[in-house]
């Protein structure tokens, strides 16, 4: 996708600037480490790049300084608990020493259990196991109960942790969900499975795509915005993909 073209300075942080075919504006991002990423169409001229960068350094100071304080204030971890917001609940996670890799039982009354020893990463694996776990039992019933009120057809349901996508279609109809839902509102969980939903007719995101999601959610808009703005952040560090992009 994307060529480095140039590496510097800025705000505190640190600024790339690449270069991506597929790009049709300049578009800016911030990661969770305060570095700064300008995407630009290929073929720019660098004196609209720096332009675009002087325009911008009062919103790039603010994200960088927001990122500066959440990395000096790391959540702890593992999570004294796990509020899905999704689905308004949360769990209590209590740990207990034990032989054998990390394990995590569910509870009565919100209660999660977590046993065995290992790693900070194996540990990261195990709890992310019982969440993909959770995300089955209630996103893919969800969805077909969507389907079937908005008369779609949609085929095989797989839950993953991606980096970058909050869900996909296959040309198939197989539609894979990010696990990370879980942490949204229900309303922005709602648009994204109709959103994917609406995909099973439309592999595109066309006018007649988006006609589509909009008789379906006609607030689709304010809640994609919602998604695009707050989606990562409501979303626990310990979740995240590694490197992952706060915008």
């Amino acid at each position: 996708m994307e060529l480095l073209q140039s590496q510097s300075s800025i705000a505190a942080g640190t600024l790339i600037i690449r270069e991506s075919h597929r790009a049709r504006r300049l578009t800016l991002r911030v990661h969770e480490t305060a570095q700064v990423e300008v995407v630009v169409p290929r073929g720019l001229p660098r004196r609209l790049v720096d332009r675009f960068i002087a325009e911008h350094q009062d919103w790039i100071a603010v994200r960088v300084a927001k990122a500066q304080v959440r990395a000096q204030a790391a959540e702890a971890f593992p999570p004294a608990a796990i509020n899905l917001l999704a689905l308004g609940e949360q769990w209590q996670l209590q740990q207990q020493p034990g032989d054998g890799p990390f394990r995590v039982q569910a509870r009565d009354e919100g209660l999660l259990r977590l046993t065995g020893h290992g790693s900070a990463a194996q540990c990261r694996a195990a709890l992310c196991r019982w969440l993909s776990t959770r995300a089955r039992e209630v996103l893919a019933p969800w969805l077909a109960e969507l389907a079937a009120e908005q008369g779609f057809v949609h085929g095989p349901v797989q839950i993953r942790l991606q980096r970058s996508r909050w869900g996909s279609c296959s040309a198939k109809g197989g539609i894979s969900l990010n696990l990370a839902l879980l942490f949204q509102p229900p309303a922005v969980l709602r648009y994204v499975l109709l959103h994917e939903l609406a995909h099973t007719r439309h592999l595109n995101h066309s006018r007649a795509f988006w006609a589509v999601v909009a008789a379906c959610e006609p607030d689709y808009k304010r809640l994609d915005r919602q998604l695009r703005t707050d989606g990562w952040r409501n979303v626990p560090a310990w979740v995240r993909p590694q490197g992952r992009l706060l915008s």
